[in-house]
């Protein structure tokens, strides 16, 4: 039996409320024991994280078609505050999508290592101050740059993943170990 696509919404909302409430109230779960109500979309977009500083984990959908899932949205919010202060900032939605795509082109089942994402103004101007190389004007402070690394894949060719989407802006730190990604100007340095 068909549905009409009126009915077809309301359908799709409560399901994605579902899946956001799943991916807050167990934020490590990987979640295949919903895979079976995912299986119904073609383009499931999932990413997972683990933070450096906090040592919090967090693997959730963040996509399902074209549509972004508002909580998870929210979920990855919190966990790419400024660990510093506890502030938040809205993350770029297009800086998940490149992490996916660059996950996906690197090959990579490990969960990205998160060293910095959203900075605020005061830990970037301290950072800064501290002579780190930071930039006044970061993407950071925006939502829109992150430092990762992956625990399977060289540092090496996870920039050169990076720089092979041509997407942004991408930092390749080998000392302090990690790649910065941004949604900037595509640029390399």
């Amino acid at each position: 039996m068909s549905q009409s696509s009126g009915n077809a919404y309301p359908r799709r909302r409560r399901f994605l409320k579902a899946v956001a409430g799943v991916a807050l109230a167990m934020p490590a779960l990987s979640l295949p024991r919903v895979g079976h109500a995912l299986a119904s979309y073609r383009h499931v977009k999932r990413l997972a994280f683990e933070h450096t500083h906090t040592g919090e984990r967090v693997s959730l959908v963040y996509r399902l078609e074209d549509s972004y899932v508002p909580s998870s949205l929210r979920t990855l919010d919190y966990f790419l505050r400024d660990f510093r202060t506890g502030d938040q900032h809205p993350i770029d939605p297009q800086l998940l999508d490149i992490l996916s795509s660059l996950s996906a082109i690197t090959g990579s089942r490990a969960p990205f290592q998160v060293i910095s994402a959203y900075r605020s103004p005061h830990t970037n101007a301290t950072l800064r101050e501290r002579g780190r190389g930071v930039a006044r004007s970061s993407l950071h402070l925006e939502g829109r740059a992150i430092d990762i690394r992956l625990a399977d894949v060289p540092l090496a060719d996870l920039r050169d993943g990076a720089m092979s989407l041509q997407a942004g802006g991408v930092g390749y730190y080998p000392g302090p170990d990690f790649v910065h990604v941004d949604t900037g100007r595509v640029r390399a340095w």
